[in-house]
């Protein structure tokens, strides 16, 4: 009897290794400059943010693990298309043309854009009209892009690899605005990671984005999960403590 006793423990010994060794593990997309939403903690050389934590949330209550990997916004669908990635959780806008590629979990938050002059620029700008003729920057690759083309009102919109890059040509004067994500950019700003610029404020945004996670077309097993994650989280207060950490609301 004894002898058998002590097989039995030995075997439920192992079950939680058995059980953890045998939980999927999910590669995670996210870009290293999208403060707070993701970012790269140069500290830990990992990616932190909120949309990282969110999948971690979501990865304990299903029983799954994450590996989260850091790309440029623009490949990020591309990787996730091509089978490199098997999930995205970052600030990626939901869109028409984005779901006819990738299908999109409920929204996690919803924004406006936030543009960022020069600090040497004292004019009184009240819509984007004031803006006509003039040379502004957007981040490759973001929802803001085309519809600031499509407005008619600037003489160019050039497109960035990072926000970075193109608060940088505001802060010289090569461009007279960079548009982005409004919490991100405003969290980067109050940081002080950013010189001789700031936000403007109190114009209208040309439209408002809702963010979610992506996946693979079709893949709605993965899709119901992280949905009925998300209704949980939201439920129970997880996701607003998640998103106050980061200092959204």
């Amino acid at each position: 009897m004894s002898k058998l006793l002590n097989t039995l423990i030995a075997i439920l010994a192992l079950v939680p290794f058995t059980l953890a060794a045998g939980a999927p593990n999910y590669k995670v997309g996210a870009t290293p400059t999208g403060v707070p939403f993701t970012f790269l903690d140069t500290k830990t050389n990992a990616i932190q943010g909120v949309m990282v934590d969110l999948i971690q949330a979501i990865a304990k209550d299903q029983g799954f693990t994450v590996d989260v990997e850091g790309m440029p916004f623009s490949t990020l669908i591309p990787s996730l298309t091509t089978g490199k990635i098997d999930l995205i959780s970052c600030a990626l806008g939901i869109t028409p043309q984005r779901r006819e590629v990738v299908d999109f979990t409920s929204p996690v938050y919803t924004y406006g854009e936030g543009v960022v002059i020069n600090d040497k620029d004292t004019r009184q700008y009240k819509s984007y009209d004031d803006f006509k003729g003039e040379a502004v920057g957007v981040q490759l690759g973001t929802v803001w892009q085309e519809p600031l083309r499509k407005t008619g009102i600037f003489s160019e919109v050039r497109a960035y690899d990072s926000m970075a890059d193109a608060i940088r040509d505001v802060s010289l004067g090569r461009i007279k605005a960079a548009f982005g994500d409004y919490p991100i950019v405003a969290y980067q700003l109050s940081q002080g990671v950013y010189k001789d610029v700031h936000l403007l404020k109190g114009i209208k945004p040309l439209l408002t984005v809702d963010i979610g996670m992506a996946v693979r077309k079709g893949d709605s097993a993965k899709l119901e999960m992280l949905d009925r994650s998300l209704a949980k989280l939201k439920s129970d207060g997880t996701m607003d403590k998640i998103l106050s950490k980061w200092g959204l609301k």
